[in-house]
């Protein structure tokens, strides 16, 4: 499937390796993910007339709104290519949001962050899934992160799932502690 039609089915997704428009601004790059839910043609865009700048009002409080949820609304006009690792994985989520996803893919979220970044980024994933009434797939290695944040888990090794369960019956699973953490002693 081409990205625009995974879009339109309510799907978004982060990527491990950060993919931003590194000489767009934060506010620019969070537009971009609004593409498709932008309701004016070409004649209007070249005309400027009134739906127009209704539609990019609408699309500049919404950027708005997001960047405040990301706590980046006092960056929006820095370059993203500025921004601090940290910061360049929120915008990114920021973007995702902005399809108006129903599920949100996060593929290795905290992917070179410390340990205090991945903690602001736990709490920050658990407001957005609430907030935005969303599903969240995340794929990631951070087990601080996956058992704080999720409700069930599926565990591959080798590409196989070899168990599933809450948190609390992944953390005592034979299999997933073998295949892990070795076999005991």
């Amino acid at each position: 499937m081409k990205p625009y039609e995974i879009n339109r089915l309510g799907m978004a997704r982060t990527f491990q390796n950060i993919r931003l428009f590194k000489d767009l601004t934060v506010i620019d790059n969070v537009k971009v993910g609004m593409h498709q839910s932008i309701h004016y043609g070409s004649l209007a865009a070249i005309t400027r007339l009134g739906r127009y700048y209704r539609e990019e009002a609408k699309v500049q409080q919404k950027t708005i709104d997001l960047l405040k949820i990301m706590e980046l609304d006092h960056k929006a006009g820095y370059l993203a290519k500025n921004l601090p690792y940290g910061e360049q994985r929120k915008l990114e989520i920021a973007r995702a949001l902005a399809t108006d996803p129903t599920i949100l893919f996060l593929d290795e979220p905290a992917a070179g962050m410390n340990p205090q970044e991945t903690s602001e980024l736990t709490t920050l994933i658990k407001k957005i899934k609430e907030q935005f009434q969303l599903t969240v797939v995340l794929i990631e290695h951070d087990m601080s992160l996956v058992m704080n944040l999720c409700e069930r888990i599926y565990v591959l090794d080798y590409g196989r799932c070899i168990a599933s369960g809450t948190p609390e019956e992944i953390k005592h699973n034979k299999r997933v502690i073998e295949a892990y953490l070795g076999e005991e002693m």
